[in-house]
């Protein structure tokens, strides 16, 4: 059975129990956040209802990202040999469904998994120059993290820069 959680102001707070179920038995956990995905790496928009969530998905779905889950997202514990990583994928009964406010839910393209790279918490007020090396802690694993207000206008530009830094390819100097 999966585990589900609404976003706190501590998102992610596991207890011993929730870690030891979830990476030991790599069962997974249900999150209230839109996943899209960058590059072939998940961003997982995480915020109250009403904080932009779909819409700043379908923002970047117009610059070219592709629809993981909208929502609710799973994730699952994935193991190598030598490391662990996280999986966003849609829970089947909404795989292909975005929401799109004023218009209704629609039916779009989407896929099935992408490895998590990304928190992207929608704040009304993020912070003007934040710590250089923030990240949230999913069970033992650490998610570079970005807080930012969805409906500014550069809101998925600075998605899409956050990705770039992560992947080497900007130069983040703070």
């Amino acid at each position: 059975m999966s585990r589900s959680f609404i976003p706190s102001d501590d998102f992610f707070s596991f207890t011993a129990e929730d870690e030891e179920t979830f990476f030991s038995y790599k069962k997974p956990l249900v999150i209230h956040a839109t996943t899209v995905a960058i590059k072939n790496l998940a961003v997982l928009l995480i915020g109250r209802s009403g904080s932009g969530k779909s819409d700043l998905a379908l923002r970047l779905l117009d610059r070219g990202a592709s629809l993981v889950s909208d929502d609710y997202t799973l994730i699952e514990p994935i193991y190598t040999s030598d490391t662990k990583s996280l999986l966003a994928k849609a829970p089947p009964s909404i795989a292909h469904l975005l929401e799109v406010r004023g218009l209704g839910i629609i039916t779009i393209p989407y896929i099935t998994t992408a490895k998590i790279a990304l928190l992207a918490i929608l704040d009304q007020q993020p912070k003007r120059m934040p710590e250089k090396d923030s990240h949230s802690v999913i069970g033992d694993i650490r998610i570079p993290q970005i807080r930012l207000n969805a409906f500014e206008n550069s809101a998925p530009l600075k998605i899409e820069i956050k990705i770039d830094c992560l992947l080497g390819d900007i130069l983040l100097e703070n």
